[in-house]
């Protein structure tokens, strides 16, 4: 009957090798964090409100609201809304965007983010940008559009969108997390440690079988 084995006991005598998988998978996720440009965020608030007629419950009605703040967050990372914020008024560096339209989309899906609080009608939009004063115009004037254009963007014209916390800029950069992504590396570098670990367990223990086995 062949020997049971006994993994925690292997992972436990070659803990040296786990962690140094571990600490290289930290250095590499920071090399790569550093490659990449810091960027800063600039966040604004904004709360939804729908008129509606004396008949309607607050339930519905915060539902309702809730609704609408998730349609904006769609329509704040289409061209036709790009196109918006690029011509409110707001020196918005429209050269940082690449030319071809789906390159584009894609730049400022990574630039800007939308949110929206469960049951409360408010929409969280985040710019982000390797120059903070960048960060808060791009907010300025998602928040501006918003306001102004609203009805344009919904359903119907009993919608208003309304600033209620003036952007709030980091003091440092936000993107890349380095924190995250050196704590991520650590795990990943620690968990590719384990499968080497148990796989040189398994061919070491398959080449001892097979020696025992010639000599039965």
């Amino acid at each position: 009957m062949p020997k049971r084995v006994n993994y925690t006991t292997i992972l436990a005598q070659a803990w040296f090798t786990i962690v140094l998988f571990g600490l290289l998978g930290l250095v590499l996720a920071l090399i790569i964090s550093f490659v990449q440009p810091l960027k800063y965020s600039s966040t604004a608030r904004l709360l939804i409100l729908e008129r509606t007629g004396l008949t309607t419950d607050a339930y519905t009605a915060s539902r309702s609201e809730e609704r609408i703040a998730e349609n904006l967050t769609s329509v704040i990372y289409t061209t036709t809304f790009f196109n918006e914020v690029m011509t409110a008024g707001f020196g918005i560096d429209v050269s940082a965007f690449p030319v071809d339209d789906n390159n584009r989309r894609r730049a400022w899906a990574r630039t800007v983010t939308a949110t929206v609080a469960r049951g409360q009608g408010l929409l969280t939009v985040t710019a982000f940008h390797r120059d903070i004063q960048q960060a808060e115009q791009i907010v300025r004037a998602v928040s501006q559009v918003l306001t102004e254009q609203a009805p344009d963007f919904t359903s119907g014209s009993n919608v208003q969108v309304r600033l209620i916390d003036a952007p709030l800029n980091s003091k440092y950069p936000v993107k890349p997390n380095v924190i995250a992504n050196a704590f991520s590396g650590f795990v990943l570098g620690g968990l590719v440690g384990i499968g080497y670990v148990l796989a040189q367990s398994e061919r070491i223990r398959r080449r001892h079988q097979f020696v025992h086995e010639d000599f039965s």
